[in-house]
């Protein structure tokens, strides 16, 4: 059977969810510029500076939980909708806070809706998407974050000079791509497998057969029914042989995405570069350039990740990361670390997630689940991810001043190193693959892993 894949549209409803790590990418980026600034007008130490990048972030994981519970109930695009709302009310409530009390309020509430567009953004792309397709698609949600953050460092360093308030400013650009998000949800449809989940049959043969053409609708629908065939929805269930297999490896890719550093490099930016001797005007250029890189390489991603697959990026990625910070950890034991070189070396790190780790990640994690069961399923990883960026971005500033500058890029070196060793061992290859044939790997059927 060969495939007569509707591209525009496939695109535009990919382009649409993914729309939704626009918000994610600005939120968790625009207070890496306002961060000084937030410093001199509530007068925060280190423990308080990082209880407000934090913040957000333990709002991510509740929202990340309620949303896998309730995106089987109520669906992906509802789910959307109302977060598209929601991120437009907190980033007025931040801009407006009136003491540090009500920004972190704030800035938690807007964490409510980044948690749940991180889950329900990458299902909806990969429910949509074609195998063929399904890598370069769950690209663009990788894509949409890096251009978030990229935006994000944009807006921080132009606001930089605009008066006490200027933080204040940061944060309420923030409604402009929750209006932009909330637009093109009105024109897209639910996801042909939601749809069968809850016995909307017909409607979900229509978008499947205007994605791909009636005989590929026909194959797919059989096969989103024989997988729908026993109903398993409930956290017990996550517990069966083989579906518990793939939670643990969600669980684990979903710690060692963040204790191999890349939001300490994200939020932090400004202020690992202030700490190599940079003046604060030339940390904030050159965080756009942090964005910048970010951004051209994670577009890289989209031409490889289905010519390639993702166990190869994933290990590739995950090792340049670990000697990008072991020669941090170097400079800084000679003495080095200053100047051209720290930023050289952030780069280099960055080249090698953006390419290979942070749009695999987002990729392969809705793939592994089952159909039946991936809304419950996906709040595993993607609960536990916001648990791990909350801790690392919450130490983070006490971990650079007091335990030093070496053992801290020393360890993020260690658990990237680690990230490749688990990839070696315990993920399996999806590439090009049904969501239905991975969900037979899982329960001891044949499909080919390395």
């Amino acid at each position: 059977m060969k495939d007569q894949i509707n591209l525009r549209y496939v695109l535009f409803l990919a382009v649409t969810a993914a729309t939704g790590g626009l918000l994610f990418g600005f939120d968790i980026a625009i207070i890496s510029g306002a961060g000084p600034f937030l410093v001199q007008h509530f007068g925060l130490n280190d423990l308080s500076l990082g209880v407000a990048f934090s913040s957000l972030l333990f709002g991510c994981v509740i929202g990340s939980g309620v949303a896998g519970r309730i995106t089987d109930r109520f669906g992906r695009r509802r789910i959307l909708l109302i977060v598209a709302v929601l991120f437009a009310l907190t980033s007025v409530a931040t801009g407006l806070a009136w003491s540090f009390q009500s920004f972190l309020v704030a800035r938690f509430l807007g964490g409510l809706a980044v948690g749940a567009v991180s889950l329900v953004s990458p299902m909806y792309v990969s429910e949509i998407s074609p195998p063929t397709l399904r890598g370069r698609m769950g690209t663009l949600y990788q894509m949409s974050i890096v251009t978030g953050i990229l935006a994000s460092y944009c807006i921080n360093y132009l606001l930089r000079d605009h008066g006490p308030d200027n933080w204040r400013w940061m944060f309420l650009t923030g409604v402009i791509p929750s209006v932009i998000f909330f637009l093109l949800l009105l024109l897209a449809p639910e996801t042909p497998r939601y749809l069968a989940l809850v016995n909307r049959r017909e409607e979900a043969f229509a978008i499947m057969e205007r994605i791909g053409g009636r005989a590929s609708a026909e194959f797919a629908m059989r096969e989103i029914s024989a997988s729908l065939a026993t109903v398993r929805r409930g956290w017990r269930d996550l517990m069966q042989p083989g579906i518990r297999r793939a939670v643990i490896v969600g669980f684990w890719l979903a710690i060692l995405v963040h204790f191999s550093g890349i939001n300490t490099v994200i939020d932090y930016a400004p202020a690992i570069f202030q700490s190599a001797g940079w003046k604060l005007d030339a940390a904030l250029l050159s965080t756009f350039v942090v964005g910048l890189t970010n951004f051209a390489f994670t577009a890289v991603s989209f031409w490889t990740i289905d010519r390639y697959g993702r166990r190869p990026l994933y290990i590739v990625g995950s090792l340049g990361m670990a000697l990008m910070l072991a020669a941090l950890t170097v400079a800084v034991l000679l003495g080095q670390f200053h100047g051209t070189l720290v930023l050289v070396l952030i780069l280099a790190y960055l080249v090698f997630f953006c390419s290979c780790i942070g749009p695999v990640f987002w990729t392969l994690v809705p793939e592994i689940f089952p159909n039946n069961i991936r809304g419950t399923a996906m709040i595993v990883p993607v609960l536990t991810q916001w648990v791990a960026n909350a801790i690392v971005v919450l130490v983070f500033p006490a971990a650079l001043h007091r335990l030093g500058q070496a053992v801290t890029f020393g360890f993020l070196g260690v658990v990237s190193l680690a990230q490749a060793l688990f990839t070696v061992y315990f993920v399996p290859e999806t590439k090009n693959r049904p969501l239905e044939e991975i969900e037979a790997f899982w329960t001891g059927k044949p499909l080919e892993t390395r």
